[in-house]
């Protein structure tokens, strides 16, 4: 793919371009990197993207859900809304992109700078500062070289001095997206990962804090490094499919509830087995979501469970806020960019299921 790295791009011109390489686009708000929205049933955040008629109709509701190569479609949203910034469905072009941030933040805990790496007390952390320096780390702990210097891929330098390395991954593995800041999984501190479920501002887009501008001089992907993609499986990034098949379906799924809920749900429970056993099959459930970034019922499964959890602590077999955790663990993990959506629907479905409270395992 060519890839201008001089002058303003027109928008139109760099839809038709990703396309051409494969990479199905979708209109962002002018200005922004936000997806730009169609109809006014899509103002409203629990409007399903199956539920959509825009999308069947041939417009751009719902961000990378509607996102397209269709040369004649492309042409006929950006001719409506010339302005719009160009987004990159990454799943189905097999894209991984290391966004790499650089965000004046205090450090977080230890334990979240190298999410799976033990890190010592002695260890120095002087200087340690952003994405950039972790990224720097993490390879350097691998033997490998430091993405952001890897002139062999497309690297794309963002309006606030990030990066975003750009890699193609092997279609025969489906990796899934995360945030550096995400108390689920993630790379590491201040490093994104977006790959299926998510998207990318294409090179050459434009929002009113500058432009997202290819660096020389590569203009296209390498193959993801064999070292990072067994960085990304080793901090699940991989969906539940790419597990060994001698697993069990039902192996598989237990494993997908994250830590933090079952130690959340264990304290909660207080050695109530049946509410542990009710509670571990709906967190199961939003914790699955994580296999597949589309169209999983994730709202339905978060507000069933956030029920259930609900009756259980009216009848007293829960503490509330160790029932609130674990939800909120399990919807990170499966949707670690919906925090403060997750944390409404915990909370809806949390009052509403106090109404009715819950006996598991008692005789009717």
């Amino acid at each position: 793919m060519a890839i201008s790295t001089t002058g303003r791009r027109d928008m139109l011109a760099v839809a038709h371009e990703c396309a051409a390489a494969g990479w199905p686009v979708h209109p962002l708000t002018p200005g922004r990197k936000i997806p730009a929205r169609n109809c006014g049933q899509c103002q409203d955040r629990s409007h399903q993207p199956d539920n959509c008629p825009c999308i069947t109709d041939g417009g751009w509701c719902h961000g990378f859900h509607a996102a397209t190569t269709d040369p004649d479609r492309i042409r006929a949203w950006w001719a409506a809304l010339p302005a719009a910034g160009v987004g990159v469905s990454c799943g189905p072009a097999h894209l991984v992109v290391i966004d790499i941030d650089a965000h004046p933040q205090p450090l977080p805990g230890r334990d979240r700078l190298w999410p799976g790496i033990p890190l010592h007390d002695h260890v120095d952390l002087t200087g340690l500062e952003n994405g950039f320096h972790t990224l720097a780390v993490l390879a350097a702990l691998r033997g490998a070289p430091d993405p952001a210097q890897d002139e062999s891929t497309l690297r794309v330098r963002t309006p606030s001095g990030g990066l975003h390395v750009w890699y193609q991954a092997d279609p025969a593995h489906a990796f899934h997206c995360s945030s550096g800041s995400s108390t689920g999984r993630a790379l590491c501190w201040q490093v994104d990962v977006r790959a299926h479920g998510g998207y990318i501002v294409a090179p050459g887009t434009r929002t009113t804090d500058g432009a997202y501008t290819p660096l020389p001089p590569s203009a296209a992907p390498a193959p993801l490094p064999g070292w990072l993609a067994q960085e990304l499986v080793r901090t699940g990034h991989t969906t539940l499919a790419d597990e060994p098949p001698t697993r069990s379906p039902q192996s598989l799924a237990r494993r997908s509830v994250p830590s933090r809920a079952r130690e959340a749900v264990a304290r909660a429970g207080g050695g109530h087995t049946a509410a542990a056993k009710a509670m571990e099959t709906v967190l199961t459930e939003v914790a699955g979501c994580a296999a597949a970034a589309e169209n999983m019922g994730f709202s339905e499964k978060l507000n069933r469970a956030a029920y259930t959890a609900g009756g259980l602590v009216a009848a007293g077999h829960l503490d509330q806020q160790a029932a609130e955790e674990a939800l909120l663990a399990a919807a990170d993990y499966a949707r670690p960019r919906q925090h403060a959506r997750a944390l409404q629907i915990i909370r809806a479905g949390l009052a509403a299921g106090a109404q009715r409270p819950m006996y598991p395992g008692a005789r009717s």
